[in-house]
Formats: structure tokens, C-alpha cells, sequence
């Protein structure tokens, strides 16, 4: 991936497990009934949970798995070696053949220029083939302005300076302009999630998975600046979400959905 990348923990990303595949499993959901892939792709693998749920799906399909993360593909290795995992780079990723299914959970946000990003990726489909995306819509969400606030502030924050802000994503509309032009057909959708989340300073934890992993790798080498940083933020992110009455915290999260078929 780019320099927006987080360095990924695979142990505290699988924390939430059940909440972050819920969108992967309603996207999986929504792949052409008719589509029958001999290559398929997982762009952003992860620790490789939908790369398997796809090869259950089409045992008869080569299954790849991409990731930029050594530490998230050595994961997934040890769960399914029939999928052949690759270290690589989604921005400037080209498939050897072209693709029947390209898939890509909570991934490519963190990649820029969606139109150039999006058009390529259509572009390596077959005849026939299949884009399916999910993103987070999480620039706008009240715990990442949370973040960038307290990101902004403080002694941390000409550390911080550097560290590339998770961008909007392109207005509904243009997605559907840039796969309208190379595709036969567009599929959009947006969901809102209400995560239910349990334990304390739960949200902080949930964005210590992804959001937050830029942001702490700027500030490994003053291990007393970050833990003020994370303390500082874990009480914004406190007042922000408050709990329940029964100790959960309830977290809206937005997704957008795409589903291309060339």
C-alpha cells in the first residue's frame, strides 16, 4: 500500500473480528449469483478471513491474497495454505491474468486517487468479471474528528504533523461515474453499522486496529509521548461515546458498498 498505510498488529485487529466482518460477509452477499471465477483476487487481505470464505465459495478458483503487512500474511498462512498469498502493494498492483473476481474489504481508503485506483482495477477484470468493494465512509465519523483533534494538539502534535489523514471519499456519484465508464453494470449501496462494543475504552481499542496504528508508529521512539497521547485520547474518545447503562458503547460507523460487473 502507500505511505498512508498503518503498521498492522494482527492480535489487536482481531479484537473485533464479528463487528469488521460483518460488511465483508453483506458484500459477499451481494456477488453475481452467476459468477463463476477461475481467478480471484483479495486486495488488503488482512490476516486472509474473506480470502478463505471466497475459496469455500469457488473451491475451483485460484485464490490470491494480497497484503502489504508480513505480519497480517504470515497470519493468514497459518489458517489456509491453499491460498496463495502474495506481499505487495495495491496501488500499483497488476495481475499476472486477468481477473474474475476482485475483492476488497476495508481496504481501499487508505489508498489515494480513487478514480485512477478504480479504473485500473476494472481494467484487469475478464469479460464478465466482478469488482466488489467495501470502504469505511470514515472521515466524517465523530471518532476520527475526534482523532484529528487530538492529533492537533498538544506536545505530540508536531510529531504528529506528518502523519497522512485518513481522506473523504469520493461523493456517491463519482464512484458510480468511474465504473459506470468501464463497466456493464454499477451496484452501489451505503449501510451504517451500530457497533456494539464491550469493555473499556472500547472505542479507543477498536481504533487502535487500524485508524490509530499511523499515528502510534510516528511515536514509538518517545514511548512516554505516546502513552500520553493515547491517554489523552482515549478520554476524548470517552466523553464522546459515552456507555450504556449495561457498560456497552455504542459505536455508528458508516460503509460504502460497490459492486462492478464488466
Amino acid at each position: 500500500m502507500t505511505d498512508a498505510s498503518p503498521v498492522w498488529d494482527p492480535r489487536q485487529y482481531a479484537r473485533f473480528d464479528g463487528e469488521r466482518d460483518r460488511a465483508a460477509l453483506d458484500l459477499l452477499l451481494r456477488l453475481p449469483e452467476d459468477l463463476a471465477p477461475r481467478e480471484i483476487w483479495d486486495l488488503g487481505c488482512g490476516a486472509g478471513h474473506q480470502a478463505a470464505l471466497l475459496k469455500g465459495r469457488y473451491p475451483a478458483a485460484a485464490v490470491h491474497g494480497l497484503d502489504s503487512s508480513a505480519a497480517m500474511l504470515a497470519e493468514a498462512a497459518r489458517h489456509d495454505a491453499v491460498i496463495d498469498w502474495v506481499q505487495g502493494d495495491i496501488a500499483d498492483w497488476i495481475p499476472a491474468r486477468s481477473a474474475d473476481l476482485i475483492f476488497s474489504n476495508a481496504a481501499l481508503h487508505w489508498i489515494p486517487d480513487h478514480r485512477d485506483l478504480l479504473t485500473r482495477l476494472v481494467g484487469t477484470l475478464a469479460p464478465g468479471g466482478a469488482l466488489a468493494v467495501q470502504m469505511p465512509m470514515a472521515h466524517g465519523t465523530r471518532h476520527h474528528a475526534v482523532l484529528r483533534s487530538v492529533a492537533a494538539e498538544g506536545p505530540w502534535a508536531e510529531a504528529l504533523a506528518p502523519v497522512p489523514r485518513m481522506a473523504a471519499l469520493l461523493p456517491v456519484e463519482g464512484y458510480y461515474e468511474v465504473l459506470a465508464t468501464g463497466a456493464g453494470s454499477v451496484d452501489l449501496w451505503s449501510t451504517t453499522y451500530l457497533h456494539v462494543l464491550t469493555g473499556p475504552d472500547a472505542v479507543l481499542e477498536w481504533m487502535k486496529g487500524a485508524a490509530l496504528r499511523p499515528y502510534l508508529a510516528a511515536l514509538e521512539r518517545d514511548a512516554p509521548m505516546q502513552a500520553a497521547f493515547v491517554s489523552t485520547l482515549g478520554a476524548a474518545l470517552s466523553a464522546a461515546f459515552p456507555p450504556q447503562p449495561d457498560g456497552a458503547t455504542l459505536l455508528p460507523f458508516p460503509r460504502l458498498f460497490l459492486v462492478a460487473r464488466r
